[in-house]
């Protein structure tokens, strides 16, 4: 009897398995390897350590990745527009706490990654460890 009670306090271990929230469905984006460490204490950077900041990083992911300090962490989204065939419209613009696309004139917040279309921003992995920021799928 102890031993099926025992199953059944572990059972949800195995079935809570998370990806973190990030989706990787979008049909009109790749899923391309993205692994970026970013020091804060290096000039390029160090916008970051303030609150809704953000730094674009060019020619990683699809069309480059932003990353951004909510306050409350770190968000790292890609630029290409989520919502749109990748094409010379479709890497996104920074424009204050969001991000807008050429194509659609769509605008994504940088807090949530969200719009108002289908898909949201493509969103990356962010590991914090010290003054270095870690960026990856």
């Amino acid at each position: 009897m102890k031993k099926y009670a025992a199953l059944f306090l572990l059972l949800p271990l195995f079935l809570s398995c998370s990806d973190s929230g990030i989706r990787s469905n979008n049909p009109y984006l790749p899923n391309y390897s993205v692994l970026i460490d970013l020091n804060l204490n290096l000039p390029e950077y160090s916008n970051l350590k303030f609150v809704s900041n953000a730094v674009l990083i060019p020619a990683k992911g699809v069309r480059g990745v932003v990353v951004f300090n909510t306050g409350s962490g770190y968000k790292a989204f890609d630029i290409a527009c989520p919502n749109q065939a990748l094409a010379s419209c479709s890497t996104m613009t920074l424009k204050g706490i969001t991000l807008v696309c050429p194509c659609d004139k769509e605008e994504y917040s940088l807090f949530s990654g969200q719009g108002k279309l289908q898909y949201p921003l493509k969103e990356y992995r962010v590991q914090v460890n010290g003054d270095v920021i870690r960026v990856y799928n």
